[in-house]
């Protein structure tokens, strides 16, 4: 290459030549204006300064769509085409070329705010000339030698959504129908809202159909926790979207508080009551969830939380939920297998609506995809009810209703398990719920407060954190300009403590947190509207009020909410794994800390649940329950029995060994911040001059203002 003017002409690099570096994605400048640069930092440019000839047409682009389960071939920009004087200089030609002349300081203003405002960046990240500017001349390179471009990191190219920007955060306007912020009609907001809420049904109602049979609690009890659950989830989801992390997720019982929630129930305290054990352990767990919760809201309020932010990470989330639903599987298929054409067929229609029918749209909507677990709930308890009419499961002389230690006929016994677990008509539920119920405060009498429950929840709680924290970085990457501030993480888990404390209040029978299957909701429906969760939790509390909705999910067969319950842990624990999209999930580091983490979880909680138990031991609980009762038999036995009972139980808990065995490993281990995949939330004063961050996470009817000086919970 030549140029006319000696003083221009580049200088000569070093000999032999530098290798050309590998060329990365175009920057998002370029991204929006289809520019292709013959000379830019971000493809060519070798550490000696030369220029080498412009590379061949990129291929299509492959992006993967998460709901067809392909690559989705983008094609290419158009090429502009090249000014004369680049040509020129790119063919050999002799003539002067004047470098491009630099943009006023105002032009960089407008164009780092527009950029800052869509959540894209080109400062820092090396592409561009880091000026946000667009490409540079080769006068202007030549006289401010650029680095050598880096390579995309890994955890940018494996994020399982449509696009990524430079920054490393999500392209968010190419695959989502409603943002954040975004109010299309009240109409359509309210048809999403509810859609979101029906999509997420077994989370919300399957945990009371779990507990309060464990707690002997009736079907009329059923109903009426039902129905409190309903309404607690839309009340802590409207205070959550208006004074936590104001993204669009949905609070409810989370099953991290299903285990420790059985543990207590199973405690030996309770095996020998007599009367009505469903109100006795319920106020025991309302006291152990209302001290667990302070706790938690303290971590969150007085700024810890922002502390031990920089022990999670992805490394430590994904076996952390992971282990939450793995931790299930002595309760699942056993009592699937007591009626086995009905559990079977639920299980198999499940799959077959969210993996082989997941691509067939109706008006644009995948429903088979959204709606997989209501619509195989329908159709399972419609096949149900027809055997039922038809008198499959009738017995000659043989009544339902009749307890089993009043039967006397050995033909009725041994045939009375199968009438209760495949009859759809052996719950009263629904004819013995009123029309309408409103839930109140201590309905079940003043909780009862011990210390040893209480410290299983404290840790407990720490470990709900975590999930949330991991929701909280995935969904904004898909709705959000940014991810929050490490203040808007503290205050979100501080209302979620708070939000726990009204749930012990009114006896949900677990805390409320947000549920890990918010992430995969919004990736699927392609809703991200805050009205519109806000619309959907102002229709479950209205649907919470009349009793006949509780009764009606109350009178759900015991089989069926098994069959769902394998589909939805085993959906959790995928779904925890699949954090590790923003690591590097192929580095031996990675794969030796997540494997621990899950093989201990599993081998030492069995330890514990089989320790002192001998084949002829008669235990009082069901065969699915017995995990649950180590509190009785576990290894530590020392003086102290309100420390046996601690330490036995919490090493019993699947998601406590999980998360020990991760977050001491993760934190501890060498590896680089690629490696681990750290998060990055935005900085403070970087998210107070950028208006879209302000926008999305301050908090409304100028909250904030009279907060302003507790900088920890706050932009």
């Amino acid at each position: 290459m030549s140029s006319s003017d000696p003083k221009t002409r580049p200088k000569p690099g070093p000999w032999p030549p530098a290798p050309d570096a590998a060329p990365v994605p175009p920057s998002s400048w370029a991204k929006r204006t289809g520019f292709r640069p013959k000379f830019s930092g971000e493809t060519n440019a070798s550490d000696s300064g030369q220029i080498s000839l412009p590379p061949k047409p990129r291929e299509p682009v492959n992006q993967p769509d998460l709901e067809a389960g392909r690559a989705r071939a983008t094609p290419p920009p158009a090429p502009v085409p090249a000014p004369a004087s680049s040509q020129a200089l790119a063919n050999g030609d002799g003539e002067k070329v004047p470098a491009p002349v630099a943009p006023t300081n105002k032009d960089q203003t407008v164009k780092r705010r527009r950029d800052s405002d869509k959540g894209l960046s080109m400062n820092g990240n090396g592409h561009g000339n880091g000026n946000g500017s667009g490409p540079a001349g080769p006068t202007e390179r030549n006289q401010h030698p650029q680095p050598q471009p880096r390579r995309a990191p890994r955890n940018e190219e494996m994020v399982v959504v449509d696009g990524m920007d430079d920054d490393g955060f999500t392209s968010r306007h190419s695959h989502m129908k409603y943002q954040l912020r975004d109010t299309p009609g009240l109409v359509p907001i309210g048809l999403y809202g509810f859609q979101h809420y029906l999509s997420m049904l077994g989370s919300l109602i399957l945990i009371p159909l779990v507990i309060v049979p464990a707690m002997g609690g009736s079907h009329e009890d059923t109903s009426n926790v039902v129905s409190t659950v309903l309404f607690v989830s839309g009340v802590t989801t409207l205070l959550h979207t208006f004074f936590g992390s104001r993204l669009p997720l949905i609070q409810g019982s989370s099953f991290v508080f299903l285990a420790p929630a059985l543990a207590i129930i199973n405690s030996p305290e309770f095996q020998g009551l007599n009367g009505n054990n469903f109100k006795h352990i319920m106020k025991e767990l309302q006291g152990a969830i209302i001290i667990g919760s302070v706790f938690q809201a303290f971590l969150g309020y007085s700024g810890l939380m922002s502390l031990l932010l920089r022990l999670i990470n992805p490394v430590v989330v994904a076996p952390t939920i992971a282990a939450v639903g793995l931790s299930f599987y002595s309760y699942g298929f056993p009592l699937v297998g007591t009626c086995l054409e009905i559990g079977v067929v639920q299980i198999l229609l499940v799959i077959l609506f969210s993996l082989y029918l997941r691509k067939i749209s109706v008006i644009g909507h995948r429903i088979f995809l959204i709606y997989a677990v209501p619509l195989g709930l329908a159709i399972t308890w419609a096949a149900a009810f027809l055997l039922t009419e038809t008198g499959a499961y009738n017995y000659k002389e043989c009544d339902v209703n009749v307890p089993v230690s009043n039967i006397i006929s050995e033909h009725c016994r041994k045939h009375v398990s199968r009438m209760k677990q495949c009859r759809v008509d052996s719950s009263h539920a629904l004819k013995s719920s009123p029309w309408f119920r409103f839930p109140y405060p201590l309905q079940w009498g003043t909780p009862v407060f011990h210390w040893k429950m209480a410290v299983v929840m404290c840790v407990v709680s720490v470990i709900a954190s975590v999930d949330s924290v991991g929701s909280y970085h995935a969904s904004s990457l898909l709705v959000a300009s940014k991810p929050p501030t490490p203040g808007v993480v503290s205050r979100a888990i501080g209302l979620e403590g708070l939000c726990s404390v009204l749930a012990g209040l009114w006896g949900t029978g677990t805390g409320s947190t947000t549920l890990t299957e918010n992430v995969h909701t919004i990736a699927v429906t392609k809703m991200g509207s805050r009205r519109a969760v806000e619309i959907g939790a102002g229709i479950l509390i209205v649907l919470s009020l009349i009793g006949k909705v509780g009764g009606f999910i109350a009178s759900i067969p015991q089989v069926m909410v098994a069959g769902l319950l394998c589909f939805m842990w085993a959906m959790l624990a995928a779904l925890g794994l699949s954090n590790l999209r923003y690591s590097e999930a192929g580095s031996s580091r990675n794969i030796i800390i997540v494997g621990l983490s899950l093989f201990f979880s599993l081998s030492i909680p069995a330890y514990f649940q089989q320790y002192g138990i001998s084949p002829n031991t008669n235990l009082s609980v069901p065969s699915y329950f017995q995990p649950y009762s180590v509190a009785s038999h576990g290894p530590f036995r020392s003086k102290y029995g309100g420390v046996n009972y601690v330490m036995n139980t919490l090493l019993s808990l699947h998601v406590v060994v999980a998360f020990l065995f991760a977050v001491v490993l993760d934190n501890t281990v060498p590896g680089s911040r690629q490696e681990r995949g750290v998060y990055e939330w935005s900085e403070t004063e970087a998210a107070r001059r950028e208006p879209a961050i302000a926008k999305d996470y301050e908090l409304p009817f100028r909250v904030g203002r009279v907060f302003r000086w507790v900088k920890w919970v706050g932009l």
